[in-house]
């Protein structure tokens, strides 16, 4: 009682509250055998006090790499017309295991893309939730269920992955109104992978006026491309070798004209940078819920509208010929004009600048590899809409810096990088004019070295930031931000067994959501596999 009325209190004076943990007082010297559940700062997500039901879709374990088979129906007591969906994923693992990469996809849309915690002996719990609303289209009928955690089990790696998922919908009844979502979801046709290239076809609805896709593109396969911002040239000595070195971009083109660039997210995965003690019970940002990066297709819709196929093609600039390890799946959401049978239209500007990526190697007892790439697209299309002629200009900037230093035999191996992907989308015509700039910012700041005993450390901080401002003739502008930061510190002897590692490691990681209703301010942190802190504020 006396805890809930501080909590009380502290809410009313708009002041921050540590409610410690049971074993904040007095963590453990070093980790032992069993450490906290994973937890992250991500905010839950916001759902309404109506009604709601709850659909399993899958409820397995994992073993090998046969995909989980299943079927989907829609809720019979929440309607068809929602407020929220809510995808939550609880897994379970107990004994040793490495990270593994998985998916959810429903009628062949790509739900989830996720990875797995690192277990105990004994094993852990964990959870994901996910706001799937935008796929409502793709729930109002029944669908086939895919799901896939690659797993290997034997008798060193003896962790089964156990995974339930499902669906929670919330009605839209009273005051709380149907969300606005897109009218269809769709995926590519007779799709392929054929070296980097993810390639299929598609056919909208000839009265789209609005399409976005979304990618989500994972390094992954435990080659150098998990590790592809650690890459250098062929010439520096080192052990993951790119000719081009380290610059990444995921791009999409139509008909083979490029629609569109993106930076993607240097995801690490809980086992990465050689420590899994740095992500046991915080992982890294998006971990557990890979974002898909987003490309507004708007400027192409008068193309696409033809009722014909169109070849829509996905790559990874920067891969070395031939080599493997990305996942791009995409989706699409169409939103249709209701009252028209066809919307004609054009693209009417296509500007793309001159792609930039230079190295240099600066060679001696640190090694050091600069790299510097980017990359600028500007498309514009008008489509003649029921409600008026609608024009959209996408301009998308991509700009990436990084410091690798490592030493012979890579006893230090370092990184110091920032990703920015700044983007811009106006639209005129429909209503008052509104211009979108969105900002992302991706920062990592991390060194592992080899000491005496053959002891490894890795020191880390990671960045996940997005700054989002709307300006919409005759309003007040619209401004929200997005700060996810991560920092971790850990070390252990390698080459022993489990008993003799003496694995010490602390981290801490805040989550900050501000927006014109909204504010979100929490921080995790943790010391030997305990949770020490969990602070919230607002």
């Amino acid at each position: 009682m006396r805890r809930l009325l501080l909590a009380l209190c502290a809410t009313a004076l708009g002041l921050a509250l540590t409610v410690p943990t049971a074993a904040a007082a007095d963590p453990p010297a070093e980790f032992g055998t069993q450490w906290h559940d994973p937890v992250t700062a991500a905010p839950p997500v916001a759902t309404p006090h109506t009604t709601s039901c709850t659909v399993t879709v899958a409820d397995t374990e994992f073993r090998d790499y046969t995909p989980y088979k299943g079927s989907y129906a829609p809720p019979r007591r929440c309607g068809d017309r929602w407020n929220k969906v809510v995808l939550r994923l609880d897994g379970a693992v107990a004994g040793r295991q490495f990270d593994r990469l998985g998916y959810l996809h429903i009628g062949g849309v790509e739900f989830l893309r996720t990875s797995t915690p690192e277990p105990s002996p004994k094993g852990i719990t964990w959870a994901v939730e996910k706001d799937v609303t935008r796929y409502a289209a793709t729930l109002r009928e029944r669908q086939p269920v895919e799901m896939l955690i690659g797993n290997f089990v034997d008798s060193t790696y003896t962790g089964v992955i156990k995974v339930r998922a499902t669906l929670t919908f919330y009605a839209a009844e009273g005051p709380v109104q149907p969300a606005s979502t897109p009218d269809k979801v769709l995926t590519l046709d007779g799709a392929r992978s054929e070296g980097t290239a993810y390639e299929g076809q598609l056919t909208t609805p000839r009265n789209t006026e609005r399409i976005v896709a979304e990618v989500y593109a994972t390094g992954s396969g435990g080659g150098c491309e998990e590790f592809w911002y650690l890459t250098v040239p062929d010439a520096a000595p080192y052990s993951c070798k790119a000719k081009d070195g380290p610059y990444r971009e995921v791009r999409i083109a139509v008909d083979g004209r490029l629609a569109g660039i993106a930076a993607p997210f240097p995801t690490v995965w809980t086992g990465g940078w050689s420590n899994p003690f740095l992500w046991y019970v915080v992982p890294g940002p998006r971990a557990f819920d890979v974002r898909p990066v987003e490309y507004d297709l708007t400027p192409f819709a008068g193309i696409l509208n033809d009722g014909r196929a169109h070849r829509v093609t996905v790559t990874v600039a920067g891969v070395p010929e031939g080599q493997t390890g990305w996942s791009t799946p995409v989706n699409f959401l169409v939103w249709q004009d209701a009252q028209a049978g066809q919307v004609t239209g054009a693209l009417t500007g296509h500007r793309e600048g001159k792609p930039t990526n230079t190295t240099t190697h600066e060679p001696g007892p640190e090694h050091r590899l600069r790299a510097e790439g980017g990359h600028s697209l500007t498309v514009s299309g008008s489509l003649n809409t029921s409600h008026g002629r609608v024009s959209t200009t996408v301009t998308r900037e991509l700009a990436a810096h990084s410091v690798h230093r490592w030493t012979e035999g890579e006893t230090t191996d370092a990184l110091r990088a920032r990703w920015n992907d700044d983007e811009t989308v106006t639209v005129t015509g429909r209503g008052p004019a509104t211009v979108t700039h969105l900002r992302r910012a991706y920062t990592m700041d991390g060194a592992t070295t080899v000491g005496t005993g053959d002891r490894l450390r890795t020191v880390m901080t990671m960045g996940d930031r997005a700054d989002t401002l709307t300006l919409r003739a005759g309003s007040a502008p619209v401004r929200s931000r997005l700060d996810d930061t991560y920092t971790g510190d850990a070390a252990y002897n390698q080459n022993v067994p489990r008993e003799q590692r003496h694995a010490t490691g602390v981290s801490r990681e805040r989550y900050r959501l501000d927006g014109p209703d909204s504010c979100y301010d929490r921080t995790l942190a943790t010391a030997q596999g305990e949770l020490t802190e969990d602070r919230r504020r607002c």
